[in-house]
């Protein structure tokens, strides 16, 4: 049977096939009637030279697959699968063993799994073997004292719609240790995501080593234990790398840099206004770049300088959100300028500043990555369309941003903010934060970045999205039920789409009981993923839904 996105949906309000729990959606499957038994499943790289890469994913999922014992929460009553062969391990072939990890790598695959024998899996790059193997980590469920791959055999055709899947991470607002990150890491790998977009510093510390300035780490870090050195970041890449993710830092400037402060203070404004800090800053404490003042582009591009050698990603996030005009319009120095250059104002002095960073970023040969008020709420106009801009004020944005003909990456605060839904974080105001309420995992499921966007040439201008997570109330602690496992579920709508080849929508109904699959298999891989309901209603699907 001849297994697409077009047709899952009506299988949903049956017991799904284990087969079908596959998370994210692979693009087609093909499945049969058999069941296939396994002992230890062993693992092998076709071929001599391949990449460090697959050897270290077969050597990785050889390990989770044989010691994982795990059982959907539908089949909980299922009892010993009849089997009608036996399967004699998987062969893994790559056409490439180039490592090359960028914008658009390739991450299809094609697997197959037969009734008896050895199952295959084949991809162009060492990417599209990881995301196979974790296709085929999903198939694999335990049976009495044995294994099973239920519904063989079965073929595999995959690849991700976007090649944008990430999490934007914020270390800066609280601190997060670097075990905490590969934690986070493997979770992602596990929902196929390939973008770890770490918001390093904020107004609030600077985590991250800096040879250039050292003072800033010194006195900008909550503590001497509570940072990042090179060996540290060096480390998370890799990690990363590994599971085929990419890290983009950020390093937001202009606003956001009341940290900076402490060690360059004559290249502020606003630094620290108390106690009606609301005038001059998004939240406390207040600060940013003096604009009127040229030393503070040359430090920001000494920052660009620094931080792109050290992130070799192609892409390099610049901030650019939330920068406030009171906090210019009412510096000395700025006024003093602006009163000597009658010409120009604060716009201006804003638009010349962004200009000249990005301007010196692409000399770097980094593409810039920057939040939507850059372009949207500014006169900065990029000298090229090779900006990519994230949005997350409204869906407008994402046409608007289409419309102009640049890249883009959609955080819609409404559907994509993990950290709304647990009140004010003020002491003194007992109420809602900005953002609540909680975005549940349906209504993340819900968001489409795609939507009236009918254009074929805009619609390749969407490269992907991101779940943020902004760390005022959260840290290491928690930070796994605060992503876990809403996150997968913008990591399917990423790599599957909303929508199957004929238009049909999936609804979070019909995709409830593989998602719960995945929530339990991601708690037995060692991540703390929240419960999506009652453990009956996921034994029972469909039996807690709304009349």
């Amino acid at each position: 049977m001849r297994i697409t996105t077009a047709i899952v949906g009506l299988l949903a309000t049956t017991i799904l096939p284990s087969a079908l729990a596959v998370w994210p959606l692979p693009h087609t499957m093909e499945q049969g009637s058999s069941n296939t038994q396994a002992y230890w499943i062993n693992i092998n790289v076709q071929g001599r030279g391949s990449s460090g890469i697959v050897n270290n994913a077969v050597n990785r999922y050889r390990d989770i697959i044989n010691k994982e014992s795990f059982v959907a929460p539908v089949d909980y009553n299922r009892g010993i699968l009849k089997t009608s062969g036996s399967l004699q391990g998987l062969v893994v072939g790559v056409d490439s063993s180039d490592e090359t990890l960028t914008i658009g790598t390739d991450e299809s695959y094609t697997l197959d799994v037969p009734v008896k024998g050895q199952a295959t899996l084949k991809a162009k790059t060492p990417y599209g073997a990881l995301r196979g193997l974790e296709t085929f980590s999903q198939l694999v469920t335990s049976n009495g004292d044995s294994k099973v791959i239920a519904n063989t055999p079965i073929h595999i055709e995959d690849a991700p719609l976007y090649t944008h899947r990430g999490i934007s991470f914020d270390t800066a607002r609280n601190f997060y240790s670097v075990e905490s990150l590969f934690r986070t890491l493997d979770a992602m790998s596990y929902n196929k995501m390939n973008v770890f977009h770490w918001h390093i510093v904020d107004a609030q510390s600077w985590p991250v080593e800096s040879k250039t300035f050292p003072e800033l780490t010194k006195k900008g870090a909550y503590s001497a234990k509570q940072t990042y050195s090179y060996s540290d970041v060096k480390r998370v890449i890799e990690y990363a790398r590994q599971r085929g993710i990419r890290v983009i830092p950020e390093f937001d400037v202009p606003g956001h840099t009341y940290i900076v402060g402490l060690v360059k203070p004559e290249l502020m404004s606003c630094l620290n206004k108390q106690p009606n800090w609301d005038k001059y800053a998004a939240e406390p404490p207040s600060g940013q770049l003096n604009i009127a003042k040229p030393e503070s582009i040359e430090f920001t591009n000494k920052i660009v300088d620094e931080y792109t050698k050290l992130f070799p990603d192609s892409v390099f996030h610049l901030g650019g959100d939330e920068v406030n005009r009171n906090c210019w319009s009412e510096d000395p120095d700025v006024q003093a300028y602006l009163a000597a250059h009658p010409g120009e104002d604060v716009e201006s002095l804003l638009a010349n500043y962004y200009a000249k960073v990005h301007d010196h970023l692409e000399t770097t040969g980094k593409y810039a990555y920057t939040w939507e008020e850059t372009l949207f709420h500014s006169e900065y106009v990029p000298s090229t369309n090779n900006t990519i801009l994230q949005v997350w004020i409204d869906q407008e944005s994402v046409q608007k941003a289409l419309a102009q003909g640049y890249r883009v990456v959609s955080s819609s605060y409404d559907s994509y903010y993990l950290d709304c839904g647990h009140g004010a974080w003020l002491p003194n105001f007992d109420g809602n934060s900005w953002c609540d309420p909680f975005k549940s995992w349906m209504h993340v499921y819900n968001y489409d970045v795609a939507a009236n966007v009918t254009d074929p040439a805009q619609k390749k201008l969407i490269m992907g999205t991101e779940v943020a997570i902004w760390s005022e109330q959260s840290d290491e602690t928690v930070i796994d039920q605060r992503i876990w496992p809403r996150a997968a579920a913008m990591a399917e709508t990423a790599w599957s789409g909303k929508s199957d080849a004929s238009g049909n929508v999936r609804t979070t109904g019909e995709v409830a009981t593989r998602l719960h699959e995945q929530r339990f298999r991601m708690v037995g891989r060692g991540i703390n993923a929240e419960p999506m309901q009652p453990l009956w209603c996921a034994r029972n699907p469909g039996a807690c839904n709304l009349p």
